[in-house]
């Protein structure tokens, strides 16, 4: 009986791990965007991260949310300095996140300013 117990325990801690690493490392997609960069802050009440929001158009309607990992502080020294010029974001979107990562599935991995 106490092997089967514990035969259970270590699947179910296994499969707890294997759904973490596979919404932290698999990737849905991968992509580019451009626009005006409106907004990064960072924010939240029990995890701070970084968000941020591009413009794509001249209706609120096309407007691109993303997150910065807290890793990424390259990328996010430069969005802080180009906040309000065009720019173009490589990011990588999964297929979950998590609360200490960021509100979005999108995570911005690089920041080019557009001439």
């Amino acid at each position: 009986m106490k092997k089967i117990l514990v035969s259970v325990f270590l699947v179910i801690i296994l499969g707890i791990a294997s759904y973490f690493l596979v919404i932290y490392y698999m990737t849905y997609s991968e992509g580019y965007r451009a626009g005006k960069l409106v907004k990064i802050s960072y924010k939240g009440v029990i995890f701070k991260t970084w968000e941020g929001e591009i413009s794509q158009g001249v209706s609120n309607a096309q407007v691109f949310t993303f997150s910065v990992e807290d890793k990424e502080k390259e990328v996010i020294k430069l969005l802080q300095k180009y906040q309000g010029d065009y720019v173009k974001l490589t990011y990588k979107e999964r297929y979950r996140t998590f609360p200490w990562l960021g509100d979005t599935r999108y995570f911005v991995t690089k920041v080019v300013k557009i001439e």
